[in-house]
């Protein structure tokens, strides 16, 4: 049996990461299929909510109001464009919904007010609703648990070293704590990186320290590769060769085995060899959809094609509890 550690150096994550290919993929999907059923892929949909305007100038970013990018400011959607939009990604056979929000912080107003609803309303779809919002206080991670809200996503993007370099108007440990706030919620952790930054492959393994250092593994990590925007600072950056793509998914694999690996964004410029190859490297999420945010996603009809030629089926929500229902149905209930 695999030992889920917490204590995992640097030197020895890098010794994997720099592993012969195939003898890394075989070791990857070894554990994979320990912890996971490795036919099983987690179907996502990422739906920005607020687009646009934000105050940070995280260097990636085409949603900062800092660059000229062609990313057009939208106000936040009514509750019932975002229960449109979900019943139409439950019919599709999604079993999470993910709703964006280009904010720097969440405030207490009438905004995230109405993000509480879609909260609720989301859940009581019987689809697992994750939202990333920027950082969270404490309390408004509890208000978003008592809405019913089964995942937060909180990147911590690379390196402590790196993330200096690529962002300055927030703190690597503001990121670190957003994501302790979320866990005193008892509120599932999706928090992965990005990679093709510029960073080295000692940054990557950095930040998978950092991750699988955590007292509780995060139970989803995005693995992204950049997708160089016109008009923001990392725009010439060159694209990720798919051999970083699989080192990295199945090095995250081995040290956080337990954890949902969503291979995210960077998909358009893969081919279905180059993704099968990061399934077999223990990948068992993707974001289906044509668009993240507000970069390009492959068409969701070829992702299903993909799931037929691969032998993939789509994981079911709320897998492994015993029924999908909402924590404020919960709360009624007991206090019956």
């Amino acid at each position: 049996m695999t030992e889920i550690r917490h204590n995992w150096t640097v030197e020895e994550i890098l010794d994997i990461y720099n592993t012969p290919l195939l003898e890394l993929i075989y070791k990857a999907q070894t554990i994979h299929r320990e912890f996971n059923d490795a036919g099983e892929v987690q179907v996502s949909s990422l739906l920005s909510i607020k687009t646009g305007g934000c105050a940070e100038d995280c260097s990636y970013c085409p949603q900062s109001a800092r660059y000229n990018t062609e990313v057009d400011v939208l106000k936040l959607m009514t509750v019932p464009e975002v229960m449109e939009a979900a019943d139409k990604a439950k019919d599709r056979g999604v079993s999470r919904l993910c709703m964006g929000a280009a904010w720097r912080e969440v405030r207490d107003n009438s905004d995230f007010d109405r993000v509480l609803e879609m909260v609720k309303g989301v859940n009581e779809k019987g689809l697992e609703v994750c939202c990333t919002l920027g950082m969270l206080t404490e309390n408004q991670a509890q208000k978003l648990a008592d809405a019913g809200l089964y995942a937060y996503n909180h990147n911590i993007d690379t390196s402590e070293d790196t993330y200096k370099k690529i962002i300055t108007t927030r703190s690597y440990d503001d990121r670190l704590d957003t994501i302790k706030n979320v866990r005193k919620a008892k509120v599932s952790v999706c928090s992965g990186g990005i990679i093709g930054l510029g960073e080295t492959t000692e940054d990557r393994v950095k930040m998978l320290q950092t991750l699988s250092s955590m007292e509780i593994h995060p139970e989803s990590v995005p693995i992204n590769a950049l997708v160089p925007v016109a008009g923001t600072p990392l725009e010439n950056q060159p694209l990720v060769p798919i051999w970083d793509m699989v080192r990295m998914i199945a090095t995250t694999r081995i040290v956080i085995p337990k954890t949902v690996v969503r291979l995210s964004a960077g998909r358009t410029e893969m081919s279905l060899e180059g993704q099968a190859l990061c399934f077999a490297a223990g990948a068992n999420s993707i974001f289906a959809g044509d668009k993240l945010l507000t970069t390009p996603n492959p068409d969701f009809n070829a992702d299903m094609e993909m799931f037929r030629l691969l032998g993939l089926t789509p994981r079911k929500a709320f897998k492994g509890e015993t029924q999908p229902v909402s924590k404020i149905k919960e709360k009624e209930i007991e206090s019956i």
